[in-house]
């Protein structure tokens, strides 16, 4: 097992689709604001959510997805997880895969749209909690702003297809359940 002196933060299969959700947290991950982590079987959760909900795309360019985002943070990847998934409560018992990774995982946090599925309770035996995403990453501009809006910027500037202007890329975290986050960012709407 692994460590980080970073403030570590296992995401969530539901926050890892949609697109737009990825890609701000990823960005902030490979600016060193945090680390972020995952499992395989988060990546087999987000990918087969997509493809419900979008039989067009393929699995190949789903699983291409997950080993760029795989290559893009160091360490991401959390293994020798399922032997503490048996012993784990949750509301819902398909979850204790996340809550696992993240105790293995040394995270401090799971950053997830289900924060039902996480109580407090259940998580703080192992010193971890449960954050929606909004919150997560406006905490993260609020602690470390310049790196966070440098982060912000060039994840809108990777958008090539179509590109986007900042109030629009705004428009879509908001659209995406980011309100908090969209309106800290409307703030600083010419730094990103």
């Amino acid at each position: 097992m692994s460590g980080s002196a970073r403030y570590t933060a296992i995401l969530d299969a539901c926050v890892l689709y949609p697109a737009p959700v990825r890609d701000i947290l990823l960005s902030l991950a490979q600016a060193g604001l945090y680390h972020a982590r995952w499992t395989e079987q988060i990546h087999e959760e987000w990918i087969r959510n997509i493809l419900v909900n979008r039989p067009d795309l393929h699995r190949d360019k789903l699983t291409r997805t997950s080993s760029l985002m795989n290559g893009s943070v160091p360490d991401c990847l959390v293994e020798n997880y399922k032997g503490l998934i048996a012993a784990l409560e949750l509301p819902d018992a398909n979850d204790r895969h996340v809550l696992a990774a993240a105790i293995a995982g040394h995270a401090d946090a799971i950053v997830t749209f289900n924060l039902k599925d996480f109580p407090n309770a259940a998580l703080a035996p192992y010193q971890i909690e449960a954050q929606h995403p909004d919150d997560f990453i406006a905490n993260q501009i609020e602690l470390r702003d310049w790196e966070a809006l440098a982060a912000i910027k060039a994840s809108r500037a990777r958008l090539k297809n179509p590109p986007k202007s900042a109030a629009d890329y705004i428009g879509t975290l908001e659209k995406n359940r980011l309100p908090q986050t969209a309106s800290l960012l409307r703030g600083a709407l010419e730094l990103i």
